[in-house]
């Protein structure tokens, strides 16, 4: 039987698709989010919900009416709605973050947020009965800052005057407006992040040595013109010397901690919580983990947030640009950062800086946020290679 044939000297194989590489991915193809990540995520907030109880049932009961949920029930609605806030940031392609008019309108509204506490004299604004704290919003848009301006100067990482002087000058304004609410703990996480991305974009060491030094003795000389912060320093390295006065906390919160020995006392049956230990269910969650689950709780908790790091450098190192390498990379630094830094005060490794346990502590400004973010790291996943 008669086959067709082409023309003599036409190519044939032009006509034909390429084979698919296996194992490959193409940028126009949306990928699967990370799982390992997101299960992570779910299982860290499920599990700050159980302990935001555990830790604050006795001051809800002091607190209120006889109502043991009400903490419960106002970390609950923020998770509701961070989990919203969460699957919306998977859904948009990320790199639409870069619009110079989405970054400047987002600091905006960080300034006038941050403004509008300084003049009420606290870190928080209240809406009908809850509360937000714009310092923890203002961290994830100078994380999309800084991912944005690094991509855009990356040929001048090594230019004192046109790179790094116009970067640090926007984040020390804010730096500035966050330690005035005051919120030196949360500066501090946002110039460690800085210093971290400045390292991987390239800056020379000798800047970062420099911006090092300045900034341990910003943080000193903070602390020397603040009564109450110098106290938190000196507790730290004397607790003993002022056990009902500045080391009060350091010592409840390693009472608590030797406590709750290899297995812990129980959930929900921590000692501490009832009234020894100040901010049990915010600044020092970590310490009632370690009474109430022990050694084994902790070392749980600090397995997860170091999968975390492990997933989210992952992304980083996976995404198909700058920008999005650096925004996961962040995001990562950020949240497992802040979680260390937490535990280091528990354990009195760190001075108190009263920072949130991400995912675990009560706040809903933190949870929403600590959500946001993790969406945002996830969305990046979605395009990786």
């Amino acid at each position: 039987m008669p086959t067709a044939t082409s023309p003599p000297g036409e190519n044939t194989s032009a006509a034909l698709p390429a084979p698919p590489v296996p194992g490959r991915t193409t940028m126009a193809r949306k990928l699967t989010m990370d799982r390992w990540m997101v299960g992570v995520v779910l299982l860290l907030t499920l599990f700050g919900l159980m302990m935001v109880y555990s830790s604050s049932v006795m001051l809800a009961l002091s607190r209120t009416d006889g109502s043991s949920t009400h903490y419960l029930f106002k970390q609950s609605l923020a998770a509701a709605l961070g989990l919203g806030l969460f699957y919306l940031a998977t859904r948009f392609d990320y790199r639409h973050l870069r619009h110079p008019v989405v970054i400047w309108l987002a600091m905006t509204l960080c300034l006038v947020l941050l403004g509008a506490v300084l003049l009420a004299g606290s870190r928080w604004l209240n809406f009908g009965g809850f509360s937000f704290q714009p310092s923890e919003l203002t961290k994830l848009v100078l994380l999309i800052y800084l991912a944005d301006y690094l991509v855009r100067k990356k040929d001048q990482v090594r230019d004192l005057r046109g790179f790094l002087l116009p970067c640090l000058a926007v984040l020390l304004g804010f730096c500035a407006l966050i330690v005035m609410t005051p919120d030196l703990g949360t500066t501090v996480t946002i110039m460690l992040i800085a210093l971290c991305l400045f390292f991987v974009a390239g800056v020379p060491k000798l800047y970062l040595a420099a911006m090092s030094a300045m900034g341990a003795l910003g943080v000193l000389a903070l602390a020397w013109i603040s009564p109450y912060r110098w106290a938190r320093l000196i507790s730290f390295l004397h607790p003993e010397r002022d056990p009902q006065g500045a080391g009060y906390q350091a010592i409840q919160s390693l009472t608590a901690v030797g406590a709750g020995g290899v297995s812990g006392a129980g959930l929900g049956r921590s000692g501490q919580k009832l009234f020894f230990l100040p901010e049990a269910h915010t600044d020092f969650i970590y310490a009632v983990i370690g009474e109430e689950l022990g050694l084994i709780g902790c070392l749980l908790l600090v397995a997860a947030f170091l999968v975390l790091l492990w997933r989210g450098t992952r992304i980083a190192l996976r995404a198909p640009e700058p920008f999005g390498t650096y925004l996961a990379a962040g995001i990562t630094l950020s949240l497992v950062l802040q979680a260390f830094i937490h535990m280091g005060v528990v354990l009195t490794l760190l001075p108190t800086k009263g920072l949130t346990l991400p995912f675990i502590s009560y706040g809903g400004s933190s949870l929403l946020v600590s959500l946001l973010a993790a969406g945002l790291a996830l969305n990046v996943s979605q395009h990786g290679t």
